[in-house]
């Protein structure tokens, strides 16, 4: 904190710390502290706004620049950007997305603030929703759960830590399936092509990796590690 108090700054621009920075490095430069947020404020303050984003099914995500405060993520923001959350979208590509909005937009407030152009609002108080970190225990694939649900919880934990479950007693990473209408499975139940039951619907497997092994297709793992119609995920 010296050191940065010393070198007397304009500004701090920060993205992704991950921690709330101490009142001393909030204003140790004449701007205060930048955050370059990646959500649309005040929905999903806090650690991981973008895997939320896709585990609730949000249309549409985006960067907020926000002026940093004591409270977690609560500060005035400058300018927001929106982009559409697409059917494909993992957390890999989305934070990429993102991170390309955000470096183009921090320019334009930066440039904005310095001139005295800046303009900047308060949140508002009504739609506030928080990302918490997220529990390992939640990767953990619950099949009594709709096959949207774990298809989007698939995407949210790509590419770190990875969707997972179990299935005579060694560890799966799932890591791309999609939704199919298989009515007759139990939640959890295997069926051929690795079609596996739900609460609702039904999940396919497309690309999954054994503890210890390599992420294969379907159709190569299964000639390696065959799962007979009946297997039970859990």
């Amino acid at each position: 904190m010296e050191r940065v108090r010393a070198a007397r700054p304009d500004g701090l621009v920060v993205a992704a710390y991950g921690l709330i920075l101490p009142p001393g490095l909030l204003d140790a430069g004449r701007y205060g502290a930048l955050n370059i947020h990646a959500s649309l404020l005040p929905r999903w303050r806090g650690a991981a706004p973008i895997q939320r984003a896709l585990l609730a099914g949000d249309a549409e995500s985006g960067i907020s620049i926000m002026q940093m405060e004591v409270g977690l993520d609560t500060g005035p923001v400058f300018k927001q950007a929106k982009t559409a959350i697409r059917s494909d979208d993992d957390a890999a590509s989305l934070h990429d997305r993102l991170a390309i909005m955000g470096a183009d937009l921090i320019l334009q407030v930066l440039a904005d603030v310095e001139s005295g152009r800046a303009i900047i609002s308060p949140q508002p108080k009504l739609g506030v929703t928080y990302a918490r970190k997220i529990d390992k225990r939640e990767t953990r694939l619950d099949w009594t759960r709709p096959a949207a649900e774990l298809e989007r919880a698939v995407r949210a934990f790509h590419p770190a830590p990875g969707a997972s479950t179990r299935v005579g007693g060694a560890e799966l990473k799932i890591w791309r399936a999609r939704v199919v209408d298989r009515r007759a499975l139990a939640p959890g139940e295997v069926s051929e092509g690795l079609v596996v039951g739900c609460g609702e619907g039904a999940l396919e497997i497309l690309e999954l990796q054994r503890a210890g092994g390599r992420r294969l297709g379907t159709a190569e793992f299964l000639r390696g590690h065959p799962l007979p119609s009946g297997t039970r995920f859990g």
